[in-house]
């Protein structure tokens, strides 16, 4: 790390706030479209700037998606090249060069555990796809009654209908409760926040324990899949696992003939340093699912990628995975893809995420340690997030009627920065969090803009509501 990351705090940042952007009036998920919305005129590197000129820095990737900055010159040469030679090849009359060569590129960085996957164009998607596959090969080795899944509290799966039914997302499974398919619930995996009265040391075989049981309440040969994210995103504002917790709950997995299926849709892909967010705890699931960094937002692009074991028997039963669409591997997509993970490789971008997200993980820490309302920073690699409560000891959360997520949203829009705040952690109507997410090949200078205007944020926040 250079001095840049821990520098000035920029202290004439800590104006009153202007709310110059409002685009909720209650609480509730950050991302929905409003007319008072800024709109947007073009990017460059961790930058993007409004019609009105305003500048703008992308401290959260967007979504944690953009992993390479915005009009990366290559990427988009390399799209632009694909797209004049063909859009899309349909894969399912052709195979194309991007196509192989990204099979290839992924399986390399999968250490070899995975060379099987079905590209689709988003996380979603993938997910949906890794739950097909689940599907198939239990049906394929005569357990067809295996069709139930288990997910855990405060978790984010995606936006169709079944991996809404996984997520443990209130708010967004709320208007469609009535129509989601039933799904086995255990706890989630918050050191922060263990079940009530747990000791930080049982977590681990607690959480595997409680697993268990819901396998053998549920029948295990009813149970298709355990789904988990290695490092929870928007649903809990970032939390890693306990150390210990993935090998645990894939051995209880294996016993039962239950699969483990890893959604790095948003951890995965190099957000948290390795490529595997599950390589961190050296473990390999049976099925995983990538996406968000997998092409940084320049074309939409996602996986699912599956074992060997899995793919032998989907190809002596059918030939393969009988999960596709009109857009597998749509070829522009995939080209994308290719030129965003070369990039990465070329630049060795995953070493800067692990060594400086490390550092830059303690200064924040250093930084808003002053602030008695920090509860947490946590996070791995360039995939942090902060927890905002009312009582640091107590870990109480604010009232959800004060919107503290969407006011320093706001308040950050109006210093020109972009982070990704959620909300309802905490009972599903409750909890702060702050998520930071930038873009991989971000200077010091711009991980320092990034912490120094989310703290004016954040002092200007808590001064009103203090």
């Amino acid at each position: 790390m250079t001095a840049a990351i821990f520098g000035s705090r920029h202290r004439s940042l800590l104006r009153p706030f202007q709310p110059e952007i409002m685009n909720r009036t209650t609480s509730g998920p950050a991302e929905i479209p409003s007319p008072r919305l800024p709109k947007v005129s073009h990017g460059r590197g961790s930058y993007l700037w409004d019609t009105a000129g305003k500048q703008y820095i992308d401290g959260s990737g967007g979504p944690a998606v953009y992993c390479l900055g915005h009009a990366h010159p290559e990427v988009n040469a390399a799209i632009a090249e694909q797209l004049g030679r063909v859009a899309h090849g349909y894969r399912y009359l052709f195979t194309s060069d991007p196509l192989e060569q990204l099979g290839e590129l992924v399986a390399a960085r999968c250490d070899g555990a995975f060379r099987n996957m079905v590209f689709t164009t988003g996380g979603s998607e993938a997910m949906e796809s890794c739950l097909k596959l689940a599907l198939q090969y239990h049906f394929a080795r005569g357990e067809p009654g295996r069709v139930r899944f288990i997910a855990r509290e405060r978790s984010y799966h995606g936006n169709t209908l079944m991996t809404t039914a996984l997520s443990g997302f209130a708010e967004r499974r709320r208007p469609y409760e009535q129509a989601l398919h039933p799904v086995g619930r255990v706890s989630a995996a918050n050191e922060y926040r263990p079940p009530e009265g747990l000791a930080g040391g049982d977590l681990v075989a607690y959480l595997a324990a409680e697993l268990e049981r819901e396998i053998l309440r549920l029948g295990p040969e009813t149970v298709a899949a355990f789904v988990f994210e290695p490092v929870v995103g928007a649903a809990g504002g970032v939390v890693p696992a306990p150390p210990g917790y993935a090998a645990a709950v894939l051995e209880v997995c294996r016993r039962h003939g239950v699969l483990a299926i890893a959604d790095e849709v948003m951890c995965g892909s190099g957000r948290t340093g390795p490529w595997r967010a599950l390589a961190h705890d050296g473990v390999v699931p049976d099925i995983m699912a990538v996406a968000k960094s997998l092409s940084g937002g320049y074309l939409p692009l996602g996986a699912a990628v599956y074992s060997p074991a899995i793919a032998e028997v989907l190809q002596r039963h059918a030939g393969g995975p009988l999960t596709g669409h009109t857009y597998t591997g749509h070829t522009a997509c995939v080209a994308a893809g290719l030129a965003v993970q070369r990039i990465i490789e070329r630049d060795r971008l995953l070493d800067r995420v692990r060594e400086t997200g490390a550092a830059w993980l303690a200064h924040l820490r250093e930084r808003f340690g002053r602030f008695d309302e920090i509860g947490d920073i946590r996070g791995r690699g360039y995939f942090i997030g902060l927890e905002l409560v009312r009582d640091r000891t107590a870990k109480e959360p604010f009232a959800p009627e004060l919107r503290l997520h969407g006011r320093i949203r706001e308040a950050g829009l109006a210093r020109g920065l972009i982070c990704y705040p959620t909300f309802g952690h905490v009972g599903g109507d409750r909890g702060d969090t702050v998520i930071l997410a930038p873009p991989y090949n971000a200077s010091d200078a711009e991980l320092e803009e990034i912490a120094a205007k989310l703290e004016a944020a954040v002092e200007a926040v808590l001064s009103e509501v203090r």
